[in-house]
């Protein structure tokens, strides 16, 4: 990728990368990787670590923020803050889907607009600053990017999704928390799915496939959750 479009992505974000290649690593679809031989890494790691990261991080600033709230209450604001829409929502605002490395194949269908791909972007990006500044610097764009975006309180928020409810209702029941494991993808770079089980800890397990880990894990989360419901 050029270095004035790269200095243009660090201007928007406010942040100067040391390590270019992890900005180049963190917009980079798994597509392009497959299609250039000769480029080694796709986001998908970046992803992994850079949702970590943000999940922290938006804890830590929920917590300050509301020192009386319960924690199911937080743990419900913090889903709304990243579930997949509203961070593909963020990435275009800084006009992230302009930078992406994608597929030929990707690209003709749209990739550049999909909420998943722009997602999975922000994320990277996101474990990237971290990879390259430490913890301090990827707080600070987070403080940044999400400035106007928390919540009056944690009173004022979204239906819960389902893997908050879940979270919830395993912590009552059984004072622990489920776990999601990716057990497939398939199909085509612009056209994957991807199949997730979540494990009780009562060791009941539910599978669902969708065209993102997110989603499936969503899914996954209301079969468990109706399951749970219907054997009360």
């Amino acid at each position: 990728m050029h270095k004035l479009k790269l200095d243009k992505l660090e201007k928007i974000i406010n942040y100067k990368f040391n390590n270019k290649e992890l900005l180049i690593t963190a917009l980079s679809h798994s597509s392009y990787a497959n299609e250039n031989p000769n480029f080694r890494q796709n986001n998908e790691r970046l992803e992994f670590l850079g949702d970590a990261v943000l999940e922290l991080l938006v804890s830590e600033e929920l917590y300050k923020r509301f020192p009386n709230a319960r924690e199911g209450e937080l743990t419900s604001t913090r889903a709304c803050l990243v579930n997949e829409a509203f961070l593909a929502k963020m990435a275009r605002e800084i006009k992230l889907n302009h930078f992406l490395l994608l597929g030929k194949g990707e690209e003709n269908q749209g990739g550049r607009e999909r909420d998943a791909n722009l997602c999975d972007a922000f994320e990277a990006l996101i474990g990237a600053v971290f990879l390259d500044g430490g913890y301090e610097k990827a707080k600070i764009l987070v403080k940044n990017l999400f400035k106007d975006k928390w919540p009056q309180s944690c009173v004022e928020k979204i239906k819960k999704d389902y893997k908050s409810k879940l979270q919830e209702i395993t912590q009552r029941i059984f004072k622990e928390r489920p776990k999601y494991v990716l057990i497939d993808s398939f199909g085509p770079e612009h056209a994957k799915s991807y199949t997730v089980k979540v494990i009780l800890p009562n060791q009941w397990s539910f599978e669902a496939t969708s065209t993102s880990i997110k989603k499936a894990e969503q899914l996954a989360a209301k079969k468990a959750t109706n399951a749970i419901n219907l054997n009360k």
